[in-house]
């Protein structure tokens, strides 16, 4: 009985220390023309699997046409994340135009 609850604790150990924060880029137009950054947080229950309240990129940038939107999950968003135990699990999306 020792060995599978061993074996189940590396593994819950391993997925906990190998998950990964993600990061995505995306640019509409040409792309930034500035450094002019607008700054939000994404609200997600269950582990990201239910959006509470997602930033509208479009709206932060303030009806400019060429900017860029960086969406990740920084180390703040984590820790709020594993404090919650997965139950509120944030992001950031940054808009540059």
């Amino acid at each position: 009985m020792k060995n599978p609850l061993k074996m189940m604790a590396v593994l819950f150990t391993a997925t906990i220390l190998l998950s990964s924060c993600y990061s995505y880029t995306s640019v509409v137009g040409e792309g930034a023309q500035g450094n002019n950054e607008t700054t939000s947080w994404n609200h997600y229950l269950i582990f990201g699997l239910a959006p509470a309240g997602v930033s509208d990129s479009k709206d932060m940038a303030k009806g400019a046409e060429n900017y860029t939107v960086f969406t990740r999950q920084t180390f703040v968003n984590g820790l709020v994340a594993a404090i919650t135990f997965g139950i509120y699990t944030p992001s950031t999306t940054t808009v540059t135009k």
